[in-house]
């Protein structure tokens, strides 16, 4: 398998460079203050009930994942967005286009190589996170979920970064822009359903239901599934307490929510997160897809091209 000549040339360069050992080790830092912080809180709880404190270090395991999945939520898009406005800055760009590689090509390049970065982190917090495996008793299974939970983060951080390091000329711009996008899938997703709720309350929408016996707006809980707070919410509660945060908008719309609907089948069992990894995966591939047509050169040859074309 031929490996892809950015992501060979930019993991050299990052090799040789004292950025990623500072990187790690800020990065080593945070989850030191954080398991500090955690196990202050343990031993003080333990100190107040009759529970073994070796049963409660399985708590290290969500505290430490999400905090690792915070820090990469914010350092991924921050490198993927100075990808290739970063090239357009020290004029570079061009250069790079005129290779034999393809614009798909060179965008999975720079996204591979913040992926690649994401994992040494992910490595790195190995020795930490296996405390709460070797003494809080936790299947080494959920090791595997981790880390692919901390890949799709990754690929769907990028693939927001390199999307508006495509559009915007300046990295400044790029990471702006970024976090736009993330408040976009935070927010926005969550909003709709919020004034649902409120109206739903109201005095006409329940006698619209009973007027009509069913409602179907309870499919605007759908939008949540692209909120990344909610799939990693549904995940730590499935893996500790073995039930659905979701399956409680199930319980929220089951005297109106129409049998064998949407909402019905995504809140039943793991579909939740099956659906949501999907949605999730396609996203980040479309981003990626509409990266690749933003810097294809032949493309805006084409178009201007057309622009110039007499009428």
């Amino acid at each position: 398998m031929r490996l892809n000549p950015i992501v060979k040339k930019d993991v050299k360069v990052q090799s040789r460079s004292m950025k990623i050992c500072f990187g790690v080790f800020a990065y080593e830092l945070i989850l030191a203050l954080v398991f500090f912080f955690a196990m202050f809180l343990i031993q003080e709880n333990s100190v107040y009930s009759i529970s073994n404190i070796y049963s409660e270090l399985v708590v290290l395991y969500p505290v430490l994942a999400i905090t690792q999945f915070a820090i990469l939520g914010v350092i991924v898009p921050v490198r993927t967005a100075s990808a290739i406005s970063g090239e357009r800055e020290r004029q570079t760009f061009d250069i790079m286009m005129t290779t034999g590689m393809t614009p798909f090509s060179v965008i999975t390049g720079k996204v591979m190589t913040a992926i690649v970065q994401s994992m040494l982190f992910i490595a790195a917090s190995l020795p930490i996170m296996a405390l709460s495996f070797v003494v809080g008793g936790m299947s080494w299974s959920y090791l595997f979920w981790f880390f692919a939970i901390a890949l799709l983060i990754s690929l769907f951080s990028a693939s927001i970064g390199i999307l508006c390091s495509s559009i915007c000329k300046k990295s400044v711009s790029a990471v702006i822009m970024s976090y736009g996008f993330y408040l976009i899938f935070f927010v926005a997703t969550v909003l709709p359903v919020v004034l649902y709720e409120i109206y739903s309350v109201s005095g006409q929408y329940a006698r619209s239901v009973v007027q009509s016996g069913q409602s179907y707006g309870e499919n605007i809980y759908l939008l949540l599934l692209l909120n990344p707070a909610v799939y990693l919410a549904e995940f730590f509660t499935k893996i500790m307490t073995g039930e659905s945060l979701v399956n409680e908008i199930s319980d929220m719309t089951a005297t109106t929510v129409k049998p064998g609907g949407p909402i019905r089948f995504v809140t039943e069992g793991h579909h939740w997160m099956i659906v949501s990894t999907i949605l999730f995966l396609a996203v980040s591939f479309l981003f990626l897809w509409l990266s690749a047509r933003r810097i294809d050169p032949v493309r805006k040859h084409a178009n201007k091209q057309r622009r110039r074309k007499p009428a």
